[in-house]
């Protein structure tokens, strides 16, 4: 339709509407973690997740993490100055919204080809978008990353999956 049509009638498509705020939102989550990893080395750990969920509040939540573990004085540092940079350079438009900044926590999400390398020897659930080798869900113990393979050894056999097949990935906490 011309444009100045859609200047004079009502013309729209929720659908469109929707899908041009989940851009727009994706285009500004972009936006914020650049921030927090601008934050989080200013402090001296690195980003690990950045979420951004809306409900009866709107929550901006970073996970920070290094070798060694975060402190709460590490969460704090991070908080308070990406709460400075997210104000000065207006990334969080609207209504007020609560930044938590935290460790991932035991139970971590695995997101990075690194992490997998990182956390070689611990205990993992994965779940893949495809089959690999019949099954979807695999538990077992990390084994490794290389060329695009995550490596994870299940009742003694090693299995190799794809990263970009990885629908989710979690360490699982031992007691």
């Amino acid at each position: 339709m011309a444009e100045w049509a859609r200047a004079h009638f009502f013309v729209g498509d929720t659908q469109s509407a929707i899908g041009k705020a989940r851009w727009q939102m994706a285009m500004e989550l972009d936006r914020i973690r650049d921030a927090a990893e601008r934050a989080a080395r200013f402090a001296g750990v690195e980003v690990v997740d950045v979420e951004w969920k809306v409900g009866k509040q709107r929550f901006l939540r970073v996970y920070i993490d290094r070798p060694e573990g975060v402190s709460h004085s590490d969460c704090q540092a991070v908080s308070e100055q990406l709460g400075v940079l997210l104000d000065v350079e207006d990334l969080v438009p609207g209504p007020s919204y609560l930044l938590q900044v935290s460790s991932p926590g035991l139970d971590r999400k695995l997101t990075k080809p690194g992490e997998f390398e990182r956390f070689r020897g611990r205990l993992a659930r994965i779940s893949t978008v495809e089959p690999v080798e019949n099954a979807k869900f695999f538990e077992g113990r990390l084994a490794g990353y290389a060329d695009g393979q995550v490596r994870i050894e299940v009742q003694g056999r090693l299995i190799e999956l794809p990263f970009a097949g990885i629908r989710k990935a979690n360490l699982v906490v031992e007691l």
